[in-house]
């Protein structure tokens, strides 16, 4: 007979749940499947069929599993799956991959850089970068993803998988997770998706007695009907149904000779046996004793282990050789009770997780608790450090062996460490076990290290709860330095949380146990919490507010730079250089300078990059130069941080729209929108939804603004920072480009009284520039209010500079003073160079008080901001751009459509004039990007644009359409350049 059954039996609803899966999966939708079920009722079983039948269609198969036994190391299931597919081919190389290597470097070893002290990437971060990674995998029609026994997943795991079910509709990808219905948060994250419609979940049932009988008739490869009734009853009566447990008693039945086969059949000749658990364990006791001392010794200490162990721990607690150890080893594998576990090498595993069990349930309570006991000492014996998952497994074998406090100590140990390696997940997980197990004297310290993993993993008010449980006095109190840290460091988790009001109370806690005796370490440490509380929301009058937070920062950065304490010397700096904006970006920037200093000395790449991030960002403001900005989201991505690199392509696609690069800014928010949003990186995506309506606006489509407003609403964009750049550089610019002048003006003073109730960091709403401008043009301001506008600091931003001069052209202008105004307009326009938009809403404003007051070349700005907003199509401005030559007796020049500029061949072929454009493009032979680009058109609208002239013009390929281009473009003597005269912002 078969030890298993060669076909899967009863499982045919599930079967085509897989199948169905792996179809749409091949047809680019990605699925997450969840079978659920007691130890032996078959998930391992049709995950592996699974996993064959996609191997069979070709498709990439990734396979892992948790850890067991009580160990919990984080992403283990993770590492394992990934090393099942790159232990022989590699990872993949794909350049596209290359922001993802960083964060992915803690799942795959090959993209580990010894050099890069790396950056702690969030669980969030790490799950968007193994999302990515398995849709390059599965880029040629699928992939698979196999994560069984979830019910012993770290939490971190957990919230990846939970994170992939999320999103993994977008990705071809079949995502299959096995579990045991255990309370837990496994089982916690599955039944929340399915309340979510984000997975299917198939719970296996107990099979039926016909469909016991086809599993023992499959074993034992006989026709179902010649299987003795009276061994069907009993296997369904002693099974209950459990695929395993059949097998397994149908094994003791034939091994134990009481059940026989002949030439006529199979029949009972024997005692069946008694019923589950007592058969097997009796049986597995018998297969035991059969394997010899040595391989007995070597499976109990195993099982003791849990359902898998390593080679090497076994060989330091059996004490065996190599030639003993791998002798017993293969002994026991050809007894059928383990097998080498293929996803690890030099680990084993139990044919099943109830043989280990069962194989502990043959020896005496006492027993077991000296073999774990011994197992403990050899491992501890052999490397007292304990490193990497020994300190848990010994924590697992003290606990066997009856020794709750040692247990409670390696607990604790293992969580720490798991902290400081940034997995706070496990860290909670690990130390809340401690903390069950530890004596009362030492209870406060595992609660010292439990409230900072759980303030880390954003568990505050579990970690305020904690905390409360702490005694104020007595032998196992904590030291009055140590509570006092323990409530800053929840005061600093309440304010990152934007949670005022604990964070005032944790600040109180602070004082109150430090009283006047505060070292001056303490004081710099609490200085910056408060600082930083003092900038949020709801805190009182906002410029006292503002003058307290820098008060205290600077207290915080002086004492820290002595003290050496560089993480709250660099929150000291970054909330500086935010306050002294308003005195000028030169001192924000001398206060960033000294942020990246700390940084760089202390080695803090986090902080460094942040640094650079926001100098970059005031360059950006300046000058409108994106230099310094790309060289800091290089730096994010070299460290692998998705969130500093979303924040810095954010601001890059601001910047795109300002500079009249909407095929740029078009990319960065079509990548990055979904990509925030999964992150739950809320600041950056609401950035991106309002960069998407500026888009929007300064092409004057009011409609599109609005649909894009709505949605920056609904993510709560209307109770943030943002507000004033939404009425001041969104709205009322469309306004403008409406050639409503009383719209953008009701809007930006909007943005003014917005900014006098509230803190903003924002500058270029309108009050340093456009609102200064718009008000001297309808002759409501003068000299006095032109020199206070350009005396704050946000006079020295080019985008406001721009307005500011021209605001002083009309000023000017007024005065009869013509050449100086012509000079004022042509520094404007040297200022604007690099915001196209802004440049020409700019000379078609002020060409109107030229006219009016008799100086400067009103007629040639007027058209040339005519032609502008021609090709952008933005009709009213071109309209009025018109209307105002003409009545300036000026001529007026006809624009054509664009289709006389076609050569005939190719009109009578279709071609279209934009078709035309990127036709005439194609002789430079550029790509994409750059078509997109030059034309102010995204990559998508180029590659129809391409499709298109490729069907039209017969061409095979696109080496065959560029030849083409050369020579029509030679015939028609059009040069590279033709046809890129419209559309083009």
């Amino acid at each position: 007979m078969r030890t298993t059954s060669p076909v899967i039996v009863g499982r045919s609803a599930e079967l085509t749940v897989l199948k169905t899966a792996l179809t749409e999966v091949g047809t680019g939708t990605g699925r997450a499947v969840f079978m659920l079920g007691e130890a032996g009722i078959g998930k391992s079983r049709l995950a592996g069929e699974c996993a064959q039948r996609a191997l069979a269609r070709a498709l990439p198969v990734l396979r892992g599993r948790a850890g067991a036994g009580g160990t919990s190391t984080p992403f283990r299931p993770l590492q394992e799956a990934l090393a099942s597919r790159f232990r022989l081919s590699g990872p993949p190389g794909d350049a596209e991959l290359a922001p993802c290597r960083p964060a992915l470097a803690r799942l795959v070893p090959e993209w580990r850089s010894a050099a890069d002290p790396g950056h702690q990437e969030s669980v969030v971060e790490l799950a968007e970068a193994l999302l990515r990674l398995l849709a390059v995998l599965g880029r040629g029609g699928g992939c698979v993803l196999v994560l069984e026994d979830l019910h012993d997943a770290d939490s971190e795991t957990t919230a990846v998988v939970d994170y992939l079910v999320d999103n993994i509709a977008e990705v071809p990808v079949l995502l299959l997770a096995t579990l045991r219905p255990e309370p837990g948060p496994g089982l916690r994250m599955v039944r929340a998706a399915e309340r979510r419609r984000a997975a299917l979940t198939a719970e296996l049932r107990p099979l039926a007695p016909t469909e016991v009988r086809l599993l023992a008739a499959s074993c034992l490869e006989t026709p179902a009907e010649a299987v003795p009734d009276v061994v069907v009853d009993r296997l369904v009566a002693g099974g209950e149904g459990n695929p395993y447990l059949v097998e397994e008693l149908l094994a003791e039945m034939v091994g134990s000779g009481g059940l026989s086969s002949n030439r006529n059949g199979w029949r009972v000749t024997g005692d069946l046996g008694a019923a589950v658990p007592a058969t097997v364990v009796h049986s597995y006791g018998q297969r035991l004793d059969a394997t010899g001392p040595q391989v007995r010794e070597l499976l109990l200490v195993g099982a003791c282990l849990g359902p898998r162990f390593s080679v090497s721990v076994v060989q330091l607690a059996t004490g065996y050789d190599e030639r003993n150890l791998f002798a017993s080893l293969r002994s026991a594998t050809g007894a059928g009770l383990i097998v080498p576990d293929q996803a690890t090498p030099g680990w084993y595993a139990f044919r099943h997780a109830l043989t280990a069990k069962a194989l502990l349930a043959t020896v005496p309570p006492t027993e077991r608790a000296a073999l774990a006991r011994h197992a403990a000492a050899e491992v501890e014996r052999a490397d007292p450090a304990l490193p990497d998952e020994r300190c848990q497994l010994v924590a697992v074998l003290r606990l066997a062996a009856g020794d709750r406090c040692a247990a409670a100590r390696h607990y604790t140990e293992a969580g720490r460490r798991a902290l400081s390696a940034g997995a706070s997940g496990s860290a909670v997980v690990l130390l809340e076990r401690g903390y069950e197990l530890a004596a009362e004297e030492d209870r406060p310290g595992v609660i010292e290290s439990l409230v900072e993993a759980l303030a880390e993993a954003g568990q505050l008010d579990r970690a305020l709860v904690l905390v409360g449980e702490l005694a104020p006095a007595g032998a196992a109190a904590l030291s009055t330095d140590r509570r006092a840290a323990l409530h800053n460091r929840l005061a600093w988790a309440a304010v990152t949380a934007e949670r005022p009001k604990e964070a005032a109370a944790q600040v109180v806690a602070v004082r109150a146990l430090l009283g006047g005796t505060a070292t001056p370490e303490q004081t710099a440490a609490l200085a910056a919490v408060e600082a930083h509380l003092a900038m949020l929301p709801g805190q009182g009058d906002r410029r006292a507010r503002t003058a307290d937070a820098a008060r205290l920062a600077s207290l915080a950065a002086e004492v820290a730079e002595r003290a050496g304490l560089p993480v709250v010397a660099c929150q000291a700096w970054q909330l500086l250089a935010l306050t002294a904006r308003e005195r000028g970006f030169d001192h924000a920037d001398e206060y960033l300078g000294r942020m990246l200093d700390v940084a760089e000395r202390h080695a803090l790449p986090a902080w460094r990059v942040e640094a650079l991030l926001r100098l970059g960002v005031n360059e950006s403001m300046r000058t409108g130069e994106l230099h310094r900005l790309e060289q800091a989201r290089q730096a994010s991505l070299s460290l692998g941080s998705v969130m500093l690199t979303q924040t810095a392509e954010g601001t890059l696609a601001m910047i795109s729209v300002l500079r009249g690069d909407p095929a740029t800014a078009r990319e960065i928010i079509d990548r990055c929108l979904g990509a925030t949003a999964r992150l739950g990186n809320l600041p950056t995506h609401r950035y991106l939804l309002l960069t998407d309506a500026t888009l929007a606006a300064h092409h004057g489509r009011r409609e599109e603004m609005e649909r894009r407003l709505v949605t920056f609403s609904q993510g709560g964009g209307e109770d943030f920072f943002l507000m004033p750049l939404v009425l001041g550089l969104c709205r009322a610019v469309c306004a403008l480009l409406e050639e409503d002048r009383e719209l953008a003006s009701t809007e930006i003073a909007a943005a003014l009284a917005w900014e006098d109730r509230n803190p903003s960091v924002h500058y270029l709403a309108g009050r340093y520039g456009l609102h200064p401008f718009l008000e001297a043009l309808a002759g409501r301001t003068g000299w006095a209010e032109h020199r206070a506008a350009e005396a704050t600091s946000g006079a020295g931003l080019a985008w406001n500079r721009h307005f500011l001069e021209l605001t002083r052209a009309v000023l000017l202008g007024r005065d009869g003073r013509g050449e100086e105004a012509a000079r004022a307009v042509a520094r404007a326009r040297e200022v604007a160079a690099v915001f196209p938009t802004a440049a020409h809403l700019g000379l078609r404003l002020v060409s109107e008080a030229a006219l009016r007051d008799g100086w400067g070349d009103p007629v040639a700005w007027l058209r040339t901001a005519e032609e502008h907003f021609h090709a952008a199509g933005v009709p009213a401005v071109t309209s009025v751009c018109r209307t105002l030559l003409r009545q300036a007796g000026a001529s007026v020049a006809q624009h054509r459509t664009g289709r006389e500029r076609i050569p005939a061949r190719l009109r009578l072929q279709g071609v279209t004039p934009r078709e035309y454009e990127v036709f005439v493009l194609l002789t430079g032979r550029p790509g994409n990007q750059q078509i997109a680009r030059q034309l102010s058109i995204s990559p998508r609208t180029v590659e129809k644009h391409l499709a298109s002239l490729l069907g039209k013009t017969g061409c095979q390929d696109r080496v065959e359409l560029c030849e083409l281009a050369v020579r029509v473009c030679a015939e028609e003597g059009s040069g590279r350049g033709m046809g890129t005269g419209t559309g083009q912002v």
